[in-house]
C-alpha cells in the first residue's frame, strides 16, 4: 500500500526565508535514512512557503488564480513523503518515530494512495492496464507492490 504522509505547516513553517533548525534537520536527516534503509521512501520534498505558490480555484468552467501567501496556516502544506508500507498501523508506527517537524506544535497527516484496482467498479480491466501502463512510464516510478 502507497501513503502520503503530509507535513503541516505551521505560521512560523510558511514565512519566507524561515529555515528550520539545524538540529532538527540532523533529525529529520537521520530518520529518512531510517526510511530509505527499510525501502519504505517512493519520494519525499519540503515544500517552499505560500508566498512563492499559487492556488487555481474552479467554478464550472472558470478559473480563478489565487497567487499566495495563504492565510490560514493549516490548510498548508510544508512537506511530504510517498510511503510503500503493508498497512496504515505499519505508516502510523514510522510517523511516531519521526522527530516533530516543527517547533512547537506539529502535525502529520497520513492518506492511502489509491491503486488502479480500486477502481475496478467503475473501470474496465482494459481501462486499468491502460492507467497502469501510462504509470511505468512515467520518470523514477517504482513498480506498485
Amino acid at each position: 500500500m502507497r501513503f502520503m504522509v503530509i507535513v503541516k505547516g505551521t505560521p512560523e513553517s510558511d514565512k519566507e526565508g524561515a529555515l528550520a533548525d539545524p538540529q532538527l534537520l540532523a533529525e529529520m536527516g537521520k530518520f529518512n535514512e531510517e526510511l530509505i534503509k527499510a525501502g519504505v521512501v517512493l519520494a519525499m520534498d519540503g515544500l517552499h512557503p505560500s508566498s512563492k505558490g499559487a492556488r487555481v480555484k474552479f467554478s464550472g468552467k472558470n478559473r480563478t488564480v489565487v497567487d499566495g501567501p495563504f492565510t490560514e496556516a493549516k490548510e498548508l502544506v510544508a512537506g511530504f513523503w510517498l510511503w510503500q508500507v503493508k498497512s496504515l498501523e505499519e505508516a502510523i508506527e514510522w510517523v511516531k518515530r519521526c522527530p516533530s517537524p516543527h517547533t512547537g506544535d506539529s502535525e502529520i497527516e497520513i492518506r492511502q494512495v489509491f491503486e488502479m484496482e480500486d477502481f475496478a467498479p467503475v473501470l474496465s480491466e482494459e481501462q486499468i492496464q491502460h492507467k497502469v501502463e501510462l504509470r511505468a512510464e512515467l520518470p523514477n516510478q517504482t513498480a506498485n507492490k
